[in-house]
This record gives C-alpha cells, sequence and structure tokens, in this order.
C-alpha cells in the first residue's frame, strides 16, 4: 500500500461536491430549497444549456448580510441548527451546510443579496472555490444566484450528463414537486427562453394542481384531510378513473420535503387496491406531517429516501386514509362518444402524460359480422323508449311555452335545461367534460333508485343494460359478481370466524423457510379465521381443518396461493389481511363471460351489488358498471347539434 497523505482542500471540496452535486437539478434543489428556508414568496428559476451553461436562481427571501458571504461558502456553515441536539427538530428543507461550498468548488458563482434592513446590497464572485471578489451593490431584498459552467473545472463528471434536453426535464421535474409542496410560494421557470411553470402563490394547492397537470385532472380530484396521533395527512388523490401505468403521478411530501417511499407508495396503492385495476397507479398529492423525531431524511445526501421509526404506523393511516375517501362515493366511469375532430383535440390538450379516454373505435371498412338478436332487441328497445321521452318532453314543453317571454322561446341552451333538470346540475357555458356521477343527485346503486331500474337486457351474453333516469348502465356480469361474492365471503368469514371443517384426508403444504416464517408470523391470525394446522415434518404442513366458508372448489390451489402472497401483506398483518387475500382468491368462482343468465337472476345480482359499500370495482380494480348519458346518444343521433 502506498503511503498516506492528506488531501489538500480544493481535492476534498470536490470529493464534497461530488455527493451533493450531480447534476443541475441538484444545484436548482439547493438553492431553491435554500429560497424557500429564507421565507421567499417568489422564486424565479432561469434555465439555459441545460443549466450546464447558465442557472439564475432568484428570490424575495431575507438575503445575507455581506459579513456572512464569506461564512456562507464555507463547508458546513449554515443558518439552520448549531449543535447536534438541534438535528433531532429539524424542521427545514437544508441543514447540512454543504450546498453552497459544493457548488462553488466546481462552477463558477456570482452571488448578489441584499437584506431588507441595508441600505446597498453585495456582490459575490467565487470561481472553482476561490472568492474572486466581494463588493458592495445595488440590489432588490432577496437573493439572486448566477451559476455558470457548471463543472468545467471537473470534466470527469461533466462527461457522463446526459442531453441538454434531459437536463433540463429533470430540472422542470424538480420544480414541479417544490410547486406542489409549497403552493404558498409563486414560482417561475424559463427553461431556454420559454416559461414552463408559473404558479400563484396564492396557497390553493389544487390551483397548482390545475396549472401542472391541467384540467383534466383537476376536477377529477378527492380531497383529503386526517389526523390521528403524531400523522396529519392533507391533500388530493384522484379518482380511479386518472390512473397511470407508472408512479408518475404519485406525490409524497413529507414536512414539506417531496420523498420517495416505498412504505408510503405502498399505503396509498393498498388502499386503491379493490378500486383500480392491477398494474396501474393512482395521481396523489399528498403531504403528510409529523415529528422530526419519528423519521430520519438524512438517509442520502439528495434527502429524497428517509425513514421511518414506526413503518406500519404510516402504512396502516395511509391505507385507511385513501380508502375511507374513496369509499361510499358513486364512482361510475362515464363513456363519452366523442366527434373525431373532438376526439383529436381532445387528446392534444389533456396534458402532458394524461391517459386517452375511451373512445368509439372508427369504422375499419371490414365486413359486419351478423347482428345479435339481443343487440336487435336492445337497439329497438332503445329507440322507443327515447322517441316516447322526446314525443313527453315534446308535448310538455309546448304547454309552457306559452308561459314563457320571448327571450325564452328560443330554448338556445337546452343540454344546459336538460342537465339542471334532470341531475340538478348547472352545467357551465362551454359544456365542459362530464363529471362522474359522484356529482349529480341521482344515484344507480341507492335502495331509492332500485325501484327504478329498468333492465333492458343481456348483450353479448356478459353485459347488462340498465336505464335509470337519463343514464344508460352497462353492468359486467362477471365483475360484479365477482365483487358480490368477495363481500359475502368476507361478511360470513367476519360473522362466522372460528367455525371450522374438517378435511380427509388433511391438506399437506410443504413450505420454504420464507414461507414457514411468514405463516409462523400469521400463526394466530390463521387460528382465527378457522384454520387448524399442524407441523408435519420438516418445513412440512397439515392442514386439517379450513374455515367452513372456504369453496371446495381447488380448495389446495386457494391455501396455496395464499401461503404465497403472505409476503404481500404490508403493516400489522391482521386476520383483516388473510381474509382480504382469501375473499379475493375464492371469488374465482364467480359466473363468467358468454354465460348467458336469466332477468331475475341479472335483477338478483343488481340488488344484492347496490348494497355494497364499494359496488364500482371488482377485487382486481376493474370496473363493474359503466355509464352513457341520454345527452351523449342524442348528440351521436344528431338529435342535439
Amino acid at each position: 500500500m502506498g503511503r498516506i497523505a492528506v488531501l489538500d482542500q480544493q481535492t476534498i471540496d470536490k470529493i464534497a461536491a461530488g455527493e451533493v452535486v450531480e447534476r443541475p437539478a441538484s444545484v436548482v434543489k439547493e438553492l431553491v430549497e435554500n429560497a424557500i428556508d429564507a421565507g421567499a414568496t417568489q422564486v424565479a428559476v432561469e434555465v439555459r444549456d441545460g443549466g450546464v451553461g447558465y442557472l439564475r436562481i432568484t428570490d424575495n427571501g431575507s438575503g445575507i448580510e455581506k459579513d456572512d458571504i464569506p461564512l456562507a461558502f464555507l463547508r458546513h456553515s449554515t443558518s439552520k441548527i448549531r449543535s447536534a441536539d438541534d438535528l433531532s427538530g429539524v424542521t427545514s428543507l437544508g441543514f447540512r451546510g454543504e450546498a453552497l461550498s459544493s457548488i462553488a468548488a466546481v462552477a463558477m458563482v456570482e452571488l448578489i443579496t441584499k437584506t431588507p434592513g441595508s441600505v446597498t446590497g453585495s456582490r459575490c464572485c467565487i470561481e472553482g472555490g476561490v472568492q474572486k471578489s466581494l463588493e458592495d451593490a445595488g440590489a432588490p431584498d432577496g437573493t439572486t444566484f448566477i451559476i455558470r459552467n457548471l463543472f468545467y473545472n471537473t470534466p470527469a463528471r461533466k462527461k457522463f450528463l446526459k442531453s441538454e434536453m434531459s437536463e433540463a426535464s429533470a430540472i422542470h421535474e424538480l420544480m414541479t414537486h417544490l410547486s406542489l409542496s409549497h403552493p404558498e410560494v409563486s414560482f417561475r421557470v424559463m427553461i431556454e427562453g420559454q416559461e414552463r411553470i408559473h404558479t400563484a402563490g396564492n396557497g390553493n394547492l389544487k390551483d397548482v394542481i390545475y396549472h401542472i397537470y391541467g384540467r383534466e385532472t383537476a376536477l377529477r380530484l378527492i380531497e383529503v384531510e386526517r389526523e390521528e396521533g403524531p400523522l396529519r395527512i392533507s391533500g388530493y388523490i384522484g379518482k380511479p378513473e386518472i390512473s397511470r401505468g407508472n408512479r408518475n403521478y404519485e406525490n409524497y411530501f413529507v414536512n414539506g420535503r417531496y420523498v420517495k417511499s416505498n412504505i408510503i407508495a405502498k399505503g396509498v396503492e393498498d388502499g386503491y387496491r379493490t378500486f383500480m385495476m392491477q398494474h396501474r397507479y393512482p395521481f396523489v398529492c399528498l403531504d403528510i406531517r409529523l415529528d422530526g423525531k419519528l423519521l430520519d431524511v438524512n438517509v442520502h445526501p439528495s434527502k429524497m429516501e428517509l425513514r421511518f421509526s414506526n413503518q406500519n404506523l404510516v402504512y396502516d393511516f395511509l391505507l385507511r386514509t385513501v380508502k375511507d375517501a374513496l369509499s361510499g362515493r358513486e364512482l361510475i366511469p362515464e363513456v363519452r362518444l366523442d366527434e373525431p375532430g373532438r376526439a383529436r383535440r381532445s387528446e392534444a390538450t389533456a396534458g402532458e402524460g394524461m391517459e386517452k379516454r375511451w373512445r368509439a373505435p372508427e369504422p375499419t371498412g371490414k365486413p359486419v359480422e351478423p347482428r345479435d338478436k339481443n343487440l336487435d332487441y336492445f337497439m329497438e328497445q332503445m329507440r322507443k323508449r327515447v322517441e316516447e321521452r322526446h314525443q313527453q318532453e315534446s308535448a310538455q314543453q309546448s304547454a309552457e311555452v306559452p308561459e314563457q317571454n320571448n327571450a325564452q322561446v328560443g330554448a338556445v341552451p337546452q343540454k344546459t335545461d336538460f342537465l339542471r333538470e334532470s341531475n340538478g346540475y348547472e352545467a357551465p357555458a362551454s359544456h365542459g367534460e362530464p363529471q362522474q356521477l359522484d356529482l349529480f343527485d341521482g344515484k344507480l346503486l341507492s335502495k331509492e333508485a332500485a325501484v327504478s331500474h329498468t333492465i333492458i337486457g343481456q348483450l353479448f351474453d356478459t353485459y347488462w343494460l340498465v336505464q335509470y333516469t337519463d343514464k344508460l348502465y352497462i353492468i359486467d356480469q362477471h365483475a360484479a359478481h365477482e365483487k358480490v361474492l368477495y363481500e359475502r365471503f368476507m361478511r360470513e368469514l367476519l360473522e362466522r370466524r372460528g367455525d371450522s371443517q374438517l378435511l380427509s384426508p388433511p391438506i399437506i403444504l410443504n413450505l420454504s423457510m420464507q414461507e414457514e416464517q411468514l405463516y409462523l408470523k400469521f400463526q394466530q391470525s390463521f387460528v382465527e379465521m378457522g384454520f387448524e394446522i399442524d407441523e408435519f415434518g420438516d418445513h412440512a404442513y397439515a392442514v386439517r381443518a379450513v374455515p367452513s366458508n372456504l369453496p371446495g372448489i381447488d380448495r389446495q390451489d386457494i391455501l396455496m396461493e395464499l401461503f404465497d402472497s403472505l409476503s404481500d401483506i404490508t403493516g400489522s398483518g391482521t386476520s383483516e389481511s388473510l381474509l382480504d387475500k382469501m375473499a379475493s382468491m375464492a371469488c374465482k368462482a364467480a359466473v363468467k363471460g358468454k354465460h348467458r343468465m336469466s332477468t331475475e337472476e341479472a335483477k338478483a345480482l343488481i340488488d344484492e351489488l347496490l348494497t355494497l359499500e364499494n359496488p364500482y370495482n371488482c377485487p382486481h380494480g376493474r370496473p363493474t358498471i359503466i355509464s352513457m348519458s341520454r345527452y351523449e346518444l342524442e348528440k351521436k343521433f344528431k338529435r342535439i347539434v
């Protein structure tokens, strides 16, 4: 081994800078967070050449005293803490005191700052960690950092940066998160001369979501606010219809800091589990507040990863909060039959990353398959019902016309009147996108509505068509039956917990060491549910009795699948978690598609479906019901122009 030597200060600073400054977005993060900690209500970020050539961050915060400027660029200098005792109570975004030192070590930095009580401001220039000048200068209250030629003296680091567009995109993503976590601050982001973000800073989170994600997302939000013990959560979660194929729409903030946390993501996604299809992810923007002593944010230099002292507490809290917010709402997606031109416009303006909404397929020119008799019957019945309704309305309107004044006779806002009369909803003049049914007064799945349901018939031996008020509802019989079986099985298991059915011969399960450890963890829960399981050799167990309500079909397969899924259960691991898993597996006995059901069977299924707490999705998250408004149909048939 070579001789040991102490590194010079310049080399030490460059090594330290590598831990904090990974790319231009790292510089923006540190400086903008410092601005927020300094009490800024307005922050402007200007980016050129992907942030490598030029960055400018301006704020109206408290500024830096001239005498403190040299100290600010020293390593481990900070205004946030004074001793190790202060670390447990840190509430600011940054506290290490390495940001300015690290940035100055690998770039050309110009600082212009002024405190509110000072007559003049100060200007300081530093290159490669060496101060070049410090002088008085005219400046407004606040601080401006100009960063030029990032990594000019560390070409190895600069070589591994991505393209200018990629680096600018990373800055945009960062500023998106900061805008969402601090709606009380007005952010303005200019990238290559174009304004990309500009928030009002009025403290309204929904306004920020509207600005960043667009109208489609902002209209489909559910507000969340809950406090239990040391935990408090606030923000918005999206309705299941705005799901994504990745986690890009999941925004979590802990004490105002954007973080990545598997336990938070797991809690939220499990809360959505029966409301959303598998492998789909929700839109959420949630701020979690808790005592800083209960978490460690110093896991990584970027402070984006954290650890909770009680992960199960956080998981259970999030799961219940999301599930309760979604429960009790009528979340039936409404299908729109958009015109082709309008559909293209909608896709173009739906916002970055927005999922395309369902639309009727375009004609393909292929030979038309023979029509199904059930479909012919359905169309004929619909035509008659729509015609009868129009005749009734025409007669009613002709009786009311003499009472109207001349300005009202034209009845131009016909669709506004229709929405107001049928749903108690005042449509805006622009007739915007339809909302999910929970915005309206009438609900399909309620005891009051059950007497007014009209079952039209079965389509393709799979879907049941139901008319209620001015909407057509299409129910997937397999998804609906799955949901009914799931809820029924859960209820019976809970009510008859402990009732067992002996098996002869017993089912022998051979478990791996990991599976055995998981079983021992949940052993008491199995007993509470009615299982009798004994050891049967090395890593083998004999199942001698099962809950009396467990279906007999493929019982061994259900048990093996249940044991395989034990590792997926997070949190406290109560018997309710096992019940949920087992009920999901038991619903495989549900009636499948392409199965003809009688009208009486369908009515019984729908009647039981409407008694459930969440009848809108099967246990796997697929929708059980979709709807189509009369207005959309009439518009398609040109009855409404």
